[in-house]
């Protein structure tokens, strides 16, 4: 297992291997995407109290989900690029860091528009929006330190640093209606409540679809976006260079074998 971990640790091998998982993973979270949003749009039937308002949470709840999974992603590949200075580790959070800002953002603007309606306002300091937004600010300050800080391993150290502190963000989210008296309803479905989740199955099975898509498209994007990353960062390493000139590591090494040394004097 450590064996395979390493071989999939080098840019060269994860470079290949995403190249191949992308087109089947982003197929497949369109299908699950245009499935999810017909059965949540459609086929699920009206909320008794909110009518079809609710039907934001289909995208709200998944979006909200992925910002916090993309950060604690986004730190875990930050630390083992910390402590054991591993390149594609690095590629991975600095690649990981916009596609959570863009979750966080989504789940904020869906959550406004949801609360004008049922709160009668776009924006109140409740404790789970307001963890959000911080959660936001986090992800902006990865991306500012990536940016800003010339040298990629400098960057990568910086911004883990800041990663790994911000984790301790995402158990207040998660909790923060629990522990406080919020405007923001409870949690509907938790791991606590799957037994007996606070939602009729119609609901519940457009929105368990539409997680997955979600899931899904955001593995599509961090393979997409880390390839580049990998490209950018290893741009004078010989993998990169035979690529570039249409030249595969089987190529090259046939090449080599027949080649002729030019005679000696």
């Amino acid at each position: 297992m450590w064996a395979f971990a390493n071989k999939l640790a080098s840019p060269r091998n994860f470079y290949r291997l995403a190249g191949k998982l992308t087109p089947w993973l982003g197929g497949a979270s369109l299908i699950l995407l245009a499935v999810g949003l017909y059965g949540g749009l459609v086929l699920a039937p009206q909320d008794y109290q909110q009518g079809d308002s609710f039907r934001i949470i289909y995208i709200h709840v998944p979006s909200a989900w992925l910002s916090m999974f993309g950060y604690a992603f986004m730190a875990v590949s930050g630390a083992i690029g910390l402590i054991w200075r591993i390149k594609l580790a690095e590629a991975i959070a600095a690649s990981v860091a916009p596609i959570g800002a863009s979750f966080a953002f989504l789940a904020l603007v869906t959550g406004s528009l949801w609360g004008k309606p049922m709160w009668g306002t776009w924006w109140v300091w409740d404790a789970r929006l307001t963890s959000t937004l911080i959660l936001f600010f986090l992800y902006l300050g990865v991306i500012a330190l990536n940016a800003a800080i010339e040298d990629k391993r400098n960057a990568a150290r910086a911004s883990a640093v800041l990663a790994i502190v911000g984790v301790v963000n995402i158990p207040i989210i998660v909790y923060s209606v629990e522990w406080w008296n919020t405007l923001h309803q409870k949690a509907t479905i938790s791991i606590m409540k799957m037994q007996a989740p606070s939602i009729h199955i119609d609901m519940l099975i457009p929105l368990l679809i539409m997680a997955l898509a979600f899931q899904l498209f955001f593995f599509t994007v961090v393979l997409m976006r880390t390839r580049g990353e990998l490209l950018d960062r290893e741009r004078n390493s010989r993998w990169v260079q035979e690529l570039v000139d249409g030249k595969t590591p089987a190529t090259t090494a046939k090449a080599n074998e027949f080649s002729v040394s030019p005679p000696t004097s």
